[in-house]
């Protein structure tokens, strides 16, 4: 299967074209654009899907714009359809990038992982979980932790790793932020996203007992989470 870069090139997109990414993510995205000669162009995620937004696509497309590459996080998928229609309106080409990190998984696992998934919905206070949205397969289950002005989120984390609870924060620093890729761009979104998120585990191998006490770990921090004075 044919990589982001080669697609890129065999269609043509080179040098002085610019190509609309995420920030949010995958060096390898930004990295497969300048390989075919071309300028990553950074745009802001939808706050739900974490995924590219439509309109912010939009307004990062110039007369220079050639492509825009979409990934699907977490097992979110993109808003596809807007950003097709988005890729007819300029005549641009619109590809989805494949994340090495998640090859699809067995229906019985998508399965258990939801169900993982919808229990601790039902349980987790104090944390913002997330939207599901049609076809979310819970490759990373991932949660909001409040800043308030503080590092809530990395605090939280430690906390509930002492706790025995594996977690990860999945997107540690925005690709418009990274050496070789800085941009003086606005992405609220993206920024608010690094600094917020947290992945949870929803292994299809966690036995209700290790959701339940994932549960329990995340609700007793509650105190992490009010307001600073």
């Amino acid at each position: 299967m044919m990589g982001t870069g080669a697609l890129l090139r065999a269609a043509g997109v080179g040098v002085g074209d610019e190509v609309v990414v995420p920030a949010f993510g995958n060096v390898e995205v930004a990295e497969a654009v300048m390989t075919a000669g071309a300028l990553p162009v950074f745009a802001d995620i939808d706050p739900a899907t974490y995924c590219l937004e439509p309109a912010a696509v939009e307004a990062a497309t110039t007369p220079r714009t050639a492509a825009v590459v979409v990934v699907h996080r977490f097992g979110r998928p993109a808003d596809l359809g807007s950003l097709h229609a988005l890729g007819r309106r300029h005549g641009l080409l619109v590809l989805e990038h494949r994340e090495s990190e998640a090859p699809a998984a067995p229906y019985e696992e998508m399965a258990q992982r939801r169900e993982r998934a919808a229990f601790l919905d039902a349980r987790l206070r104090g944390v913002h979980t997330p939207e599901g949205g049609t076809g979310h397969t819970y490759q990373q289950y991932v949660v909001r932790v409040p800043g308030n002005g503080r590092p809530d989120r990395d605090a939280f984390a430690r906390a509930i790793r002492a706790k025995g609870v594996e977690c990860r924060v999945p997107v540690k620093t925005p690709v418009h932020r990274l050496p070789g890729f800085r941009q003086c761009v606005s992405l609220p979104e993206t920024e608010r996203a690094a600094d917020e998120t947290l992945a949870l585990p929803v292994d299809a191998s966690l036995t209700k007992r290790d959701m339940q006490r994932i549960a329990s770990a995340c609700n007793a921090l509650g105190g992490l989470l009010q307001p600073a004075l």
